[in-house]
């Protein structure tokens, strides 16, 4: 059955209802008929429900009658969990005495639970009535559909340098951006939503982005939470972590004085209001540098006054001329260099007429269109006479609204949900696709009969979502994108959606909470995404019972009551930098139904309870904080968890070969790890993913003997794919412990292993190593020979070697399937000492160099011309000459000469400097 926003309860209650007639509640004589009889009058539901998705427009009477199904089957819900877990909480070594007083006490709380699912059959078979009373069927039958996608759809995505009209306004804005004056100069890119600012200025950012000793790309958005894009903005200059700095003040402060006497370009997207740039444009100083800020923006008043109300500043982006419309359009639909079949050219013209030029609407309509397979008319036609009968010559924000709806009602039911679940994140943030994923799987969306792993089919959701158009693709690892963003005009729709079917409840301030808490209908799923506190905290405690799924972003003096959220399945919570806050999970043992739990508050102190072992179904347990307390004891009882990564210091735990279920891990403690834990992972089978790191900060070693056991228990991991080891031994006998390991885990992709005087002995067995990272005393041409014959291989990063007076030869052959490569070195110019032969590395794209450069005498011949395919070039050098006059020639000389290297390359790759 396709979990759709209706059906996403259905089925589980279902389910649990299926369960109760099973042998495990034989006893329960009453509640198995009814719950026999619920499961009959839902079932006899479910179809029109189903068929209620596919439809773009219900009939008023037909929509009442869904949503009142929807809001009875979440109570539904709440009442057999309720159930369930008064049956099954019984604590099975409680003494005689105890558990007689206890069953008598359940006893008059299973006939309140009982006299509770009696209601909910009145309201089942009174729902039915309704269904009847009211000819629903016969309103649904006779409403037009739409044709759904077809789920095998792999139109790909292609990057934003591919599209198609966007060279002549990237030169003209680099032309209004470099001209001479070294003023700070401010320019505004102005324009409708969907014409594709962020991508224009994105494309000028990384197009002279190189051009300066600092650059940065921050997002606004309609509620900017200024202190945090501040805090971003420092972290992306690459400045020093600050620990002093925490009122606003200061951190402008901090950024201006860091700024004030470099040359440096900042990108500000999305900027909506003048007060905002007000607060952030004072930490752009005035200097004579050539320095550059763009801002994108919908407003042409915030545009002005950014620029400081000179015209000439202005940059108007157009709509895309009817030429490159059709080039956009027949790319997405039949492939780059292709054309458009005859048949099509004319319903093809039609269905570009009606998206006005806009990029957003091309690309999301050529999603579409690619997605039907074979391709016929009547397809096209369909979607042509979807998108209403005007040409939108210059079409209005709803005509765009209506396009962006047509994808929506195309998507399959079953990505539904997961689309607007992603209403959870504020506008313009970074969503990482693992934390999304899980969090669908835990809300119960991911639905599979095949019994494949749910989240690989989770994983192919988050692919679709991006093949379709509908996510922006962000950042990679691993050669997989692991993160995504959503345009701001499909925030608007997925809100829009959520609030129309109930799912997702958004709150910015107090009013938004008072709002809520007169809703006509219970906030099933929250998010919280600004400061709310004072007498709303109560508000929020006493009735948000009933939310499942509970996100809360940025700072908040509110506190939390959790006991109070009963029904809680996903809790996720992120402060990004909020000092001495104490973020108290001592009541979550209490949420019998969580399955996600993961908060991020580096600079917070988070307390945990003492005992855990009551959330039974957690499967995600995720702690990023630098000063939490130990874990609970009894961590090792969650027979369900599937993930767990623990905060910074705290040690594996005890116990911890009973969690077989375990596939992820993550310790940052494994200095205060004891002896017996360390060889209790040997037991861990299943794991996939083991990253093992020393306490951020600290100085510890690990024992000899517990390194050689963690060395023997890795040998017993056969499954292992991804393995992260930083640590420290007591000696310098690293290498002869990891020789130990004769038969290494024979699908590893990712290894990062500790600083090593040279390679392991069996690492060129590694026939699935696709990424590599070491840290390496010396590096040797016999190094490099071995990694370069692992087939797989497509990342690797070489760091903190010094080299032999010989040069270090990569030979025709080598690393033939290598994309990205990293040589650092903390004393050398590797240049002096690498030579690439022709036929080396035929497939690299990126290459960075990291080295001292106090001893600069330029580049020797590398012979980076023989790469192909080289497309970019990263140089990160530093230098401890004491004169500022000597470290600004040297810096001048090291680009200089990078850029004519790169001039006379075939390709032209650009260079960036660090």
């Amino acid at each position: 059955m396709a979990a759709s926003l209706t059906t996403v309860v259905m089925k589980p209650l279902l389910g649990k209802l299926t369960k109760l007639l099973g042998d495990e509640y034989k006893k329960l004589t009453g509640v198995r008929k009814q719950a026999a009889f619920l499961r009959d009058e839902l079932s006899a539901m479910q179809a029109l429900l189903e068929k209620m998705e596919l439809m773009d427009k219900l009939d008023p009477s037909a929509k009442n009658w869904r949503d009142h199904v929807r809001e009875m089957s979440y109570d539904m819900e709440n009442c057999i969990d309720d159930f369930m877990h008064e049956i099954d909480g019984a604590d099975a070594k409680t003494g005689f005495v105890k558990k007689m007083a206890k069953r008598l006490r359940r006893l008059g709380r299973r006939h309140q639970i009982a006299n509770r699912i009696e209601e909910l059959k009145v309201l089942a078979v009174e729902a039915n009535a309704r269904r009847e009373r009211y000819k629903i069927d016969d309103c649904v039958s006779s409403s037009p559909g739409v044709v759904a996608v077809d789920p095998r759809m792999s139109a790909m995505y292609r990057e934003a340098s591919g599209l198609v009209g966007i060279d002549g306004p990237r030169e003209e804005l680099v032309s209004l951006l470099m001209d001479s004056p070294k003023q700070l100069k401010v320019v505004s890119i102005v324009g409708f939503g969907g014409l594709g600012k962020t991508t224009l200025a994105k494309q000028v950012y990384d197009r002279i982005g190189g051009q300066f000793d600092r650059k940065a790309f921050v997002s606004v958005s309609q509620r900017p939470d200024v202190k945090s894009l501040l805090v971003g903005l420092q972290r992306k200059l690459g400045m020093k972590e600050s620990f002093h700095a925490h009122e606003l003040q200061e951190i402008v402060d901090c950024v201006r004085e860091y700024l004030k006497h470099k040359r440096y370009f900042i990108l500000v997207d999305d900027l909506w209001d003048q007060q905002a740039w007000d607060i952030i444009s004072c930490a752009f100083p005035e200097n004579s540098n050539g320095s550059r800020v763009v801002v994108t923006t919908r407003i042409d008043e915030v545009g002005l006054w950014a620029c400081h109300s000179d015209r000439a500043n202005i940059y108007r982006m157009k709509q895309l001329e009817e030429q490159d419309s059709r080039r956009l359009f027949v790319n997405r639909v039949f492939g780059p260099g292709n054309v458009c079949p005859p048949q099509f050219k004319e319903i093809s013209d039609e269905i570009l007429k009606k998206c006005g030029g806009l990029p957003l609407a091309i690309i999301t309509i050529a999603s579409l269109v690619a997605s039907h397979e074979p391709r016929t008319l009547r397809e096209w036609e369909c979607i042509k006479n979807s998108l209403g009968s005007k040409f939108a010559t210059k079409p209005t924000l709803e005509e765009m609204r209506g396009i962006l709806n047509l994808s929506y009602m195309h998507l399959p039911v079953r990505l539904r949900p997961c689309f607007l679940y992603l209403g959870m994140y504020p506008e313009d943030s970074e969503i990482m696709r693992d934390d999304l994923v899980r969090q669908w799987i835990a809300e119960g969306l991911i639905y599979n009969s095949h019994k494949v792993d749910l989240e690989n089919v989770a994983k192919s959701y988050f692919n679709e979502l991006i093949n379709k158009s509908l996510i922006l693709p962000g950042r990679t690892k691993y050669g997989e994108i692991i993160s995504c963003r959503v345009h701001d005009m499909l925030v608007d729709l997925i809100l829009s959606k959520s609030t129309e079917d109930n799912f997702i409840s958004v709150a910015y301030n107090s009013e938004d909470m008072a709002r809520l808490h007169s809703c006509e209908y219970k906030v099933r799923r929250l998010s919280l995404q600004s400061s709310v506190g004072g007498a709303t905290s109560e508000v929020l405690a006493s009735s948000m019972s009933q939310v499942r799924s509970y996100a809360w972003f940025n700072e908040s003096k509110y506190t939390l009551h959790l006991s109070q959220f009963k029904y809680l399945r996903v809790f996720f919570l992120k402060f990004p930098k909020q000092w001495g806050t104490i973020v108290d999970l001592t009541a979550i043992g209490h949420l019998f139904l969580l399955r996600y739990l993961k908060v991020y508050a580096l600079y917070s102190k988070v307390v945990l309870p003492t005992e855990i072992q009551g959330l039974v179904h957690l499967e995600t347990l995720e702690l990023v904080s630098w000063s939490a307390q130990s874990i609970p004891s009894d961590i090792s009882c969650l027979t369900n968890l599937f993930h767990l990564k623990l905060p910074n210091g705290i040690e594996l735990p005890v116990g911890i070969q009973n969690m077989k279920s375990v596939r992820t891990l993550s310790c940052l403690g494994l200095a205060e790890s004891s002896l017996e834990d360390i060889k209790g992972l040997s037991h861990l089978t299943d794991l996939k993913e083991l990253d093992l790191r020393l306490s951020l900060g600290w100085y510890k070693c690990l024992t000899l003997e517990c390194a050689d056991a963690l060395v023997s228990s890795i040998g017993m991991l056969r499954d292992l794919k991804h393995l992260i080891l930083h640590f420290r031994i007591e000696s310098n006998g690293l290498n002869n412990l990891l020789d130990k390991l004769h038969d290494p885990p024979p699908f590893l992709e990712v290894l990062e292993l500790p600083r090593l005087s040279r390679l392991p002995r069996w690492i060129g067995e590694l026939c699935c190593l696709r990424i590599l990272s070491l840290d390496l005393l010396q590096l040797t041409s016999f190094d490099v020979r071995v990694l370069g014959e692992l087939p797989s291989l497509a990342k690797a990063d070489f760091r903190g070697f010094y080299v032999s007076q010989e040069k270090v030869v990569i030979s025709t052959g080598l690393f033939p399937v290598l994309e990205d490569v990293t040589f650092w070195s903390n004393e050398q110019n590797v240049t002096a000492y690498l030579s690439l032969e022709a036929g080396s590395m035929p497939k690299l794209q990126r290459l960075t160099l990291g080295f001292n450069s106090r001893n600069w005498t330029g580049i020797s011949q590398v012979g980076m011309q023989c790469l192909p395919c080289l497309q970019e070039i990263e140089v990160s050098h530093f230098s401890d000459l004491p004169s500022s006059r000597c470290l600004d020639n040297l810096r001048a000389n090291v680009e200089s000469a990078f850029k004519s290297a790169a001039s006379v390359h075939p390709r032209h790759p650009s260079v960036s400097f660090k």
